[in-house]
């Protein structure tokens, strides 16, 4: 299957680097570039990517707004194609722009002077509909959360919606585990693992892993510095 990318940054040497490389992978196909936020916009909406590499700071529309915009399913309510997955470029990690774009629907985030490896890994991931963080990020990422003055908690009753067993594939979740590392843990195919992780994600309204980590920390389900307890 061929993963179509487009490319959104505001330094065109940049965009130029990106495609020459990406464009050397059979798999994946360089659908078209944008320069900020107004033009990536307009451009998924006539390229239909698959996954959009998004710049953060850029002139007229920044990268937040722009990946809100990208990612909200109900904008478009008739469109049965669903949204482009958006992998934030950032220079550096400690980028205050990265924590409003995970929550505007990023699906990771990746430095833009990563190996070139580590680029083909995450465009893959994120997708596969995995979301792509580090431990870092996803620490500081909860405490950005736990802080706001606005939290979205569901209700219980969803969390007792869960069987004991996509309680457990939650936890697994949170604590940052692929599907293929909870299959192995567990001694179950990764099909297993992704149709209860699929499960638990409908049945709690969630996008993906970010928001599955940030609602186990937030029903403390998971606390930084102890052992889950997955009953």
């Amino acid at each position: 299957m061929t993963i179509r990318v487009l490319i959104v940054d505001d330094q065109e040497l940049i965009r130029i680097g990106f495609r020459l490389f990406l464009q050397t992978r059979e798999e994946l196909e360089v659908v078209g570039e944008a320069a900020d936020g107004h033009e990536a916009i307009a451009r998924a909406a006539e390229l239909r990517p698959d996954v959009v590499l998004m710049d953060v700071r850029m002139p007229r529309m920044d990268g937040v707004e722009a990946t809100a915009h990208l990612t909200a399913t109900d904008r478009h309510p008739m469109d049965e194609l669903r949204p482009p997955r958006v992998l934030i470029l950032t220079t550096y990690d400690l980028d205050e722009y990265v924590f409003g774009a995970l929550r505007a629907g990023a699906s990771g985030f990746l430095l833009k002077d990563a190996p070139r490896e580590r680029l083909l890994e995450a465009i893959h991931v994120v997708h596969q509909g995995e979301a792509l963080l580090s431990p870092s990020i996803t620490r500081r990422l909860i405490e950005d959360y736990a802080g706001r003055t606005d939290p979205v908690r569901p209700s219980p009753d969803l969390l007792a919606a869960l069987t004991p067993r996509e309680r457990e594939m939650l936890l697994l979740v949170a604590q940052g585990l692929s599907n293929q590392e909870i299959a192995a843990r567990l001694v179950v195919t990764e099909a297993t693992v992704k149709s209860h992780v699929g499960s638990v994600f409908a049945k709690l309204h969630l996008r993906d892993r970010v928001q599955a980590v940030v609602l186990a920390y937030e029903h403390g389900l998971v606390v930084p510095g102890r052992r889950p307890d997955p009953r």
